[in-house]
């Protein structure tokens, strides 16, 4: 009897069986379902949105956050020239050990203690593919059967979707726009149990663009000290900060409360595509060596791949040699540009920004959906502007604020009045009181 597909009933939809010589086989191919749960990501949606782009119009993207892209944010020669030395000197075409090139780890623990209290040593340095890698690791160590852990919204979505592979249930806490997106520490309070294994922070914010006062750290410290658990910060846009705000560590509280800082090399240089970042435990009493959190991160960084051995010999150069002047620089076109966008959202009716950003490369803007007659919701307002003006922004949804967008504005001031000018358009078409 020939072969034959047919399908059949599971009692959560159909799937596919081979029939042979009257017996049947189950076809045993099938995707993780957890995968299927988190499939809303940054660049899913990105490439959904990009794929709708109108060809008559230029397309201007400011929902991504690699300022790269863009000419005038080019990383300086020293770094450049650090990976060439790096490349031709022949001595890292092998495999770097587990935790990272011992030079390159010491480098880090020197940069990231750097206004502490205390020295960290490249015994708490970990070196990560990126700092994408160093939330997965992080998240992997930390999940313990039935734990739980508090994240922002809005936040970055890597962080929910590293959680829910490991199993850990996620507790969002919300950061309150009226007052400078800080957290909200009673709902912090309110959220927490027995079974919470840590806190997440991400100062400078993504997606907000605040910065947070050592104040307000030191009311997060002392919150999570009293709670008994450790915060994990996510400082990648550390010390991108302008329009008098100042960059402060949360490590400088880890007496209060462990801290697992994250990091990397890829948004201050601007070269996020080297993927180079790092996992650093700020504990000065010993709290994550007791726990056995570091070892955790040692087991598991001993069966997963390192960031390149050539990327990893150039940072101590890069760390060390690079210049303030394009720090400055660097700063002076965000603080420009970030004006640009506040001022302009000021003028369009069905949209509103509750502060103005002082710090990473982003702003969020809320959308008043009352004040536009053909737009039901974010994502359906980010795909008719790229439809109609080839503009690219980031639906709010995505991070758990429906009816916002959020904008990235790492990019020259030109292309972001022009960016302004379309959406400025775009709102006055779809406006309700025309």
């Amino acid at each position: 009897m020939a072969s034959e597909q047919v399908s059949v009933s599971n009692g959560s939809g159909l799937k596919q069986v081979s029939v042979s010589n009257g017996c049947v086989k189950k076809e045993v191919s099938r995707c993780n379902p957890v995968l299927l749960e988190y499939s809303s990501s940054i660049r899913g949606v990105l490439a959904y949105l990009l794929a709708r782009v109108c060809p008559e119009k230029s397309m201007i993207p400011i929902g991504h956050g690699d300022a790269s892209s863009f000419k005038c944010f080019r990383t300086p020669i020293n770094v450049e020239d650090a990976i060439i030395e790096s490349t031709r000197s022949c001595k890292y075409n092998g495999y770097a050990p587990s935790y990272g090139l011992l030079e390159t780890r010491g480098a880090v623990a020197e940069y990231v203690s750097s206004g502490l209290p205390y020295k960290l040593t490249y015994n708490d340095v970990y070196l990560t593919v990126g700092c994408s890698q160093a939330i997965q690791v992080c998240m992997q160590v930390l999940a313990t059967k039935g734990s739980n852990i508090l994240l922002p919204r809005p936040g970055f979505p890597v962080y929910e979707t590293a959680c829910g592979y490991s199993g850990i249930e996620i507790r969002f806490y919300d950061l309150i726009p009226e007052n400078n997106w800080e957290v909200d520490l009673d709902q912090v309070e309110a959220l927490t149990d027995e079974k919470t294994v840590a806190m997440v922070i991400i100062n400078p914010s993504n997606p907000c663009g605040a910065v947070f006062s050592y104040e307000h750290l030191s009311q997060i410290a002392k919150t999570a000290g009293h709670l008994g658990i450790p915060i994990v910060s996510d400082e990648v846009y550390a010390h991108m900060v302008f329009g008098g705000s100042k960059f402060e560590p949360m490590a400088k509280f880890a007496s209060i409360t462990p801290v697992i800082t994250l990091g990397g090399i890829s948004k201050r240089w601007l070269i996020p595509g080297w993927r180079f970042g790092w996992l650093v435990a700020c504990d000065p009493h010993g709290i994550l060596k007791r726990g056995k959190v570091q070892e955790g991160v040692e087991m598991l960084m001993n069966i997963t791949p390192g960031p390149t051995t050539i990327v990893q010999a150039a940072v101590p150069s890069i760390l060390q040699d690079t210049s303030q002047e394009f720090f400055e620089q660097t700063l002076h076109l965000l603080e420009t540009a970030a004006d640009i966008c506040y001022n302009r959202i000021q003028k369009i009716n069905s949209l509103w920004c509750h502060s103005r950003p002082k710090g990473s490369m982003f702003i969020m803007v809320k959308i008043n959906i009352s004040a536009l007659e053909d737009i039901k919701d974010d994502m359906e307002f980010a795909s008719a502007l790229v439809k109609e003006e080839s503009v690219v922004v980031l639906p709010g949804s995505t991070l758990g604020m429906k009816n916002w967008i959020r904008i990235s504005f790492g990019a020259p001031s030109a292309t972001l009045e022009e960016a302004w000018d379309r959406i400025g358009s775009f709102c006055q078409r779809h406006s309700n009181t025309i």
